[in-house]
């Protein structure tokens, strides 16, 4: 009998995913790898301590973040009761990051009698926007499933060697690296070309701190606002694939460019100078 494992990019996704027809074992990813201090080798001693000192910063503690990620990602160190283990990922940056993370740290335990395999949602004939997998009710992850991609040795290590170029961080190399060599990743391109846009333009601030002085810029506006247009901007015009909590702190870090005064947040002159700069 095929034993599955399912390895599920969140919890809204692992709760559609509960009421569906597919059956297997769970996991499920809690990670941000997009934001916040990496380390090549996933789940050494330097990359648990980095991790555990950027979730510190933004309020989650060590034993909070042990039970939710480290508990559940060190069930991938044994897989050998498995026959089949599916990916179910996104496509956007968010996503993707954590895709090509996921791919190196199931090297350490590969196993050629397992069948690896990636479901990744995106493109949909007849949607005008790209598709997460929330936009799916739990009957359609039946067919999800049965047009998952087959992720060959060779496969894993490209999304290795894509990992590796993105925790360099090096612009030009970034540019210069072809994250579109292998088709089975078709939006990991278009990840990493989105977060081209996150290194720093002429004015020393990247896209998305830009478009938070934009969005400020054309009236006051409380936090949950600006988060709320955010989060409707990067649905029609971006792939980051982010939540609530990247998007404050991208705010916070701007606080030397506006003033807040009953819960509004408006432009200093610093900001309006940087805006009409821009």
């Amino acid at each position: 009998m095929t034993k599955k494992l399912h390895i599920l990019n969140g919890d809204s996704t692992a709760e559609i995913f509960s009421k569906s027809p597919i059956k297997g074992d769970i996991i499920v990813w809690r990670e941000m790898l997009c934001e916040g201090a990496l380390y090549k080798d996933l789940a050494s001693d330097e990359f648990w301590i980095k991790r555990y000192a950027f979730f510190e910063e933004i309020g989650v503690s060590k034993l909070e973040y042990y039970d939710k990620t480290i508990k559940e990602l060190v069930q991938l160190e044994d897989v050998s009761q498995y026959n089949e283990i599916v990916l179910w990922f996104e496509y956007d940056l968010f996503c993707q990051v954590n895709l090509m993370a996921l791919c190196t740290y199931l090297l350490t335990s590969f196993r050629k009698d397992i069948h690896y395999a990636l479901v990744c949602t995106g493109k949909e004939k007849g949607k005008e926007v790209l598709q997460t997998l929330v936009d799916y009710q739990p009957k359609e992850y039946k067919v999800l499933y049965e047009n998952k991609i087959k992720l060959t040795r060779h496969d894993l290590l490209f999304a290795e060697k894509s990992w590796e170029v993105y925790i360099e961080n090096n612009k030009e190399n970034l540019k210069e690296f072809n994250f579109a060599k292998k088709a089975k990743f078709q939006y990991l391109q278009q990840a990493i070309t989105q977060h081209l846009q996150r290194f720093s333009d002429e004015n020393g601030l990247n896209q998305i701190e830009n478009k938070i002085l934009e969005i400020i810029n054309i009236e006051p506006l409380a936090k949950n606002k600006i988060i709320k247009k955010l989060l409707l901007w990067q649905r029609v015009a971006t792939v980051y694939g982010f939540g609530d909590l990247q998007y404050y702190r991208y705010l916070e870090k701007l606080s030397d460019y506006y003033v807040i005064n009953d819960e509004l947040i408006s432009l200093n002159k610093k900001g309006k100078e940087l805006v009409f700069r821009k």
